[in-house]
Formats: C-alpha cells, sequence, structure tokens
C-alpha cells in the first residue's frame, strides 16, 4: 500500500492518496474544494492535483472518504465525483446527528434530508469497507465532532481532527455537539489501544512555531508526546485543558461556509437566478455580551440615530 499526500496551505488541511501499486485501487481522504472568502470565488486547484496524481498512476479510484463533516474547508468530494462519476462518497454514520443540528442553524428547513442520504455509504463503527483489494475498518472517534471517524488500512491510521501531531495536541471540543470527554474516551479507548507501531496520518498540521510540515506520527509517539492526551493524561486534567483552550479560540475562519456544504456532502447550494448563495447565521453560538447603558444624562440628550433633540 502507497501513501501520497497532498497539503493545503491555506487551511492547513492534508489529503491522502492511499493505493494499491498492484491492483491500482485507490481511495481519497478528505479532498479540499478551495474557497476565497473575501469574493465568494470557488476553485478546484487542490482536487485538480489529486485528480491529476490519479491519472498520472492510473489509478482506479473507489471511495471519497470523509472523517467528518470538516468545519474549516469545505469539501471536494463532489468534485472528485465529476471527474469519476462512479466514485462513492462514505463517512461515519453519526453525521445525521450533525445534519440535524445545523439543519436549524442554517434554517435550511424540513425540505432538508437528516438521515444521511447525501451520501453513498454511512458506515458502521467497526465496518470494513472495500475498495477493490484495499481494506479499510471503520473506528468511530467522536468528539471533535459526534460524527468523527478514524479508517485503519493496514498499518495505518487516518484520524482527521482527533489527534494532530504530538506538538499540536488534539482537536477543538466546542462545536455543537462536541465533547472534550468524548475526544478523551476516543483517544484512549480506540486509538492507543493499537499497537504502538501503527502510523498516524493527521488531517491537519499547523506548524507550530513555523517548523516544516508534518503529518505522519505513531500511536507509541502521541502516547508519549503529545502536549495535550499522553497516555498517562488523566480525563480530568484533559478535559479541563481542552475546555479552557477552547474558551480562547475564534471560530475557524470558514465555520459556516464549510459546514453547511460538507452535511450536504460537498454539494454547494442550488441556484437562484443562476447563482449560488451561502448562508451566514449571526451570533448562532456565542451571542455577544448586552450593550452597556449609557449615563442617564447623554441617554436624554440623544436621539436613538445620534443626533442632537
Amino acid at each position: 500500500m502507497e501513501i501520497s499526500t497532498f497539503f493545503d496551505e491555506r487551511t492547513s488541511t492534508l489529503t491522502y492518496v492511499v493505493y494499491d501499486p498492484t491492483s491500482l485501487d485507490a481511495v481519497v481522504i478528505d479532498p479540499v474544494m478551495d474557497f476565497d472568502p473575501a469574493g465568494g470565488a470557488i476553485s478546484r486547484q487542490s482536487v485538480t492535483k489529486v485528480v491529476d496524481f490519479l491519472n498520472e498512476h492510473h489509478l482506479k479510484l473507489h471511495y471519497v472518504l470523509e472523517t467528518h463533516a470538516h468545519a474549516d474547508h469545505l469539501s471536494g468530494s463532489q468534485l472528485l465525483k465529476e471527474a469519476c462519476p462512479n466514485v462513492k462518497v462514505a463517512i461515519g454514520r453519526r453525521i445525521t446527528e450533525v445534519q440535524s443540528t445545523f439543519r436549524d442553524v442554517f434554517a435550511l428547513g424540513q425540505g432538508f434530508p437528516v438521515d444521511g442520504r447525501q451520501f453513498d455509504r454511512l458506515l458502521d463503527d467497526g465496518e470494513v469497507l472495500e475498495a477493490g483489494t484495499i481494506k479499510l475498518r471503520t473506528i468511530f472517534t467522536p468528539g471533535h465532532t459526534p460524527a468523527c471517524a478514524s479508517y485503519l488500512i493496514d498499518d495505518a491510521l487516518f484520524t482527521g481532527d482527533a489527534l494532530f501531531m504530538p506538538d499540536s495536541g488534539a482537536g477543538r471540543c466546542d462545536f455543537p455537539g462536541g465533547s472534550a470527554t468524548a475526544l478523551f474516551a476516543s483517544v484512549q479507548q480506540r486509538i492507543y489501544q493499537l499497537p504502538d507501531e501503527t502510523r498516524i496520518f493527521v488531517g491537519h498540521d499547523y506548524q507550530p512555531g513555523g517548523r516544516e510540515l508534518r503529518y505522519q506520527t505513531s500511536v507509541g509517539e502521541q502516547k508519549r508526546a503529545n502536549v495535550a492526551l499522553k497516555a498517562d493524561t488523566s480525563q480530568v486534567d484533559f478535559v479541563t485543558f481542552r475546555e479552557k483552550r477552547d474558551a480562547t479560540l475564534p471560530a475557524p475562519k470558514l465555520l459556516f461556509q464549510s459546514v453547511q456544504v460538507n452535511i450536504d456532502a460537498g454539494r454547494l447550494p442550488e441556484p437562484v437566478g443562476g447563482i449560488r448563495y451561502l448562508r451566514m447565521p449571526l451570533d448562532a453560538f456565542r451571542p455577544p455580551p448586552p450593550m452597556p447603558r449609557l449615563e442617564l444624562e447623554t441617554c436624554e440628550r440623544a436621539t436613538p440615530g445620534g443626533r442632537q433633540g
């Protein structure tokens, strides 16, 4: 089995092509659709690099695998379906919980399905998926979101946002349905129970301190050196650290743009009058504190528009 990596610098996202060099069977994990929030422009540069690689190596793409409904980039899964109409998009079955939550946040209405039908395949915990000669095991690792899943292919585990490189720690847990307690259990009871030599391929690398890109570690290295969650870290210590840290983090820049596309399996909204529109809720999760009152004398002299009465 071979693994090729594609890094999107704008979102610090890793996309992986996993393939059998003998049978040429392949899967793609977490592809990126390029999006410029300033101008609302979509482009296909990242996915095109993946397609070019698949063509160059004459690979047969079977599945696009999503580790979760990403909050920091738009999924490129539907672009890959354009390039290869027979490819199937798969995600953990608990995506339905995320769809139910965000249907209301985005006021998508009852016509938006929340049973996961937008995806070609909903995977159960422990399910083994066959993509030609490639066999992968689905391991639910909720915490960052309720629907997070990691994928084990041979000795390689693709963790999405559950774990990052040891010097970056673990995923945040303050999104709706997220849980630091659940993430602790996912890592300690699922990931850290795998053999120490199991390779881990992370979903993002934020290159702390400006170091060079890194995306491969191991279960053993994580247990020894992860700055947030080592093998001997207690649940209380991790949850306290995670919740305190999350309270200081700004929302991801593409949170709302990404999630409303990704819960629909990477589909863009239907056009209205030839133009597609994304919904932007205000103060959906962290309402601002109330305005302080002005002094009484100022209030009596000023009109609501700010002009003197």
